[in-house]
């Protein structure tokens, strides 16, 4: 990696920048960060888990930047950043994080995991599928893997490997473009919707990255769904290639994820004995339909889902495994994909939601910044006509899910980008946040 010795992240504390620390630490390298969340005084269990590790953590402003450094950036990161600025004035080294990780991928043979949804899960899926059928894959994912971070010793969302040439998994995001940054050995698609931009442009942009590939192409984005999935409780059983396989999660969309992961396996090689025994033991993503525990005999789950399909794809297969009902309460994660999606979130809403489910809808999510505020929450409660009603804050959203729990339902937290989620979901369930 061209020598490189220290790296300092900007918003380490972020899905993507905490699974690159990670990453960096696993190859070697010391590690520092800074996040907005250290200046206001708040530690995340994220960020205590990488300081746990050895990584020096500082307030953003420029406080942690030195000499000698790579400074590493996302596209979140505004130009005025005191750290980027710190970076810019000692002449050091940036890169984008989508460069960041296609320098940890020199040397392996990568395999690059994007599409609209279902990124996340499938990149997770490959990984134990591999690690299962002994190919000892490194894995820098968007999400943590169940069972992946040593007791909280480490991020979840990274595989080590003791082979620094072997297979790399990696989930590739598509939301600024620059995935085309990474130089894949095999890419897997797993569909293309509007979600950033328009789903013409979407579809353009993963031809081309997939024309960068040298190896094995999946592309499940216009794939036919094959026989119906059979749902036996929190688990799905379905056929494909002519074998059975049994999914220990609920939902048409996991399939779908699950048989765009077992395709790659198959096509590097693995068994499909060996394949079918590994997908059976699979544990799961965090936040990703995740069953966190019970509340007064409601069932607690947490999901990442921030955009029309991935709510919908959660919603309808909550539906099916909670007739009695879903609570699901749901933080818009940014002011720009809110007011985008405002029309396409109401119809679903109102088409999804049965009149035994309940909306709550609290503000977006603020992330500080210039962004343009015009658009709330509160615009998009008017347009619904399914069973909705406005939160002001995780607090009174706590209070009201407390009030609504009983047997039979289920109670979800919904977004992304807000620790507080998963935190809230935690609290319900009586485990420490």
């Amino acid at each position: 990696m061209g020598g490189m010795e220290a790296v300092h992240l900007i918003g380490i504390g972020g899905v993507g920048m905490s699974a690159l620390a990670q990453a960096f630490l696993d190859k070697g390298w010391r590690v520092s960060g800074s996040d907005r969340l250290l200046g206001a005084g708040t530690e995340t269990p994220t960020l205590a888990t990488l300081r746990r590790q050895g990584v020096a953590l500082f307030p953003q402003d420029g406080s942690g930047v030195a000499p000698g450094m790579t400074v590493v950036y996302s596209t979140a990161i505004e130009a005025d950043n005191p750290d980027l600025l710190k970076a810019q004035t000692l002449g050091l080294r940036t890169l984008h994080r989508s460069a960041a990780l296609a320098a940890l991928a020199r040397g392996h043979a990568l395999i690059a995991v994007t599409g609209t949804c279902g990124k996340s899960s499938v990149t997770a899926l490959l990984g134990h599928l591999l690690a299962e059928c002994g190919r000892d894959p490194f894995v820098v994912n968007g999400a943590e893997a169940i069972g992946w971070d040593a007791g909280g010793a480490r991020i979840g969302s990274v595989r080590p490997s003791a082979d620094p040439c072997g297979l790399m998994v990696a989930e590739a995001d598509e939301s600024d473009k620059s995935l085309m940054a990474l130089d894949p050995t095999h890419v897997i698609v797993t569909n293309a919707s509007s979600d950033h931009f328009p789903k013409a442009e979407a579809e353009a942009l993963f031809r081309a990255f997939k024309a960068k590939a040298t190896g094995v192409v999946i592309d499940t984005s216009a794939s036919p769904p094959g026989p119906p999935p059979r749902s036996e409780g929190w688990e799905t059983r379905f056929a494909w290639r002519g074998r059975d396989w049994r999914l220990p999660m609920p939902g048409a969309h996991n399939v779908a994820n699950a048989k765009a992961a077992l395709a790659m396996a198959l096509a590097l090689g693995c068994d499909a004995e060996a394949l079918g025994a590994a997908l059976a033991t699979f544990r799961g993503v965090r936040r990703r339909l995740e069953r966190v525990g019970t509340l007064n005999g409601a069932c607690v789950v947490d999901d990442y889902a921030h955009n029309v399909e991935k709510l919908a794809a959660a919603w309808r297969t909550l539906a099916e495994a909670f007739p009695q009902g879903v609570v699901g309460l749901w933080r818009p994660h940014g002011y720009a994909p809110l007011r985008k999606m405002l029309g396409d979130l109401a119809a679903m809403f109102g088409a999804t939601l049965r009149p035994c489910d309940r909306l709550l809808l609290l503000p977006v999510y603020d992330a500080g910044g210039t962004a343009d505020r015009s658009v709330n929450s509160d615009a998009l409660l008017a347009r619904l006509t399914c069973p909705a009603e406005a939160i002001p804050d995780l607090a009174a959203a706590e209070a009201r899910l407390r009030a609504l729990a009983r047997p039979g339902l289920a109670l979800v937290t919904f977004g992304a980008r807000d620790p507080g989620l998963p935190a809230l979901a935690r609290r319900l369930a009586g485990l420490p946040d």
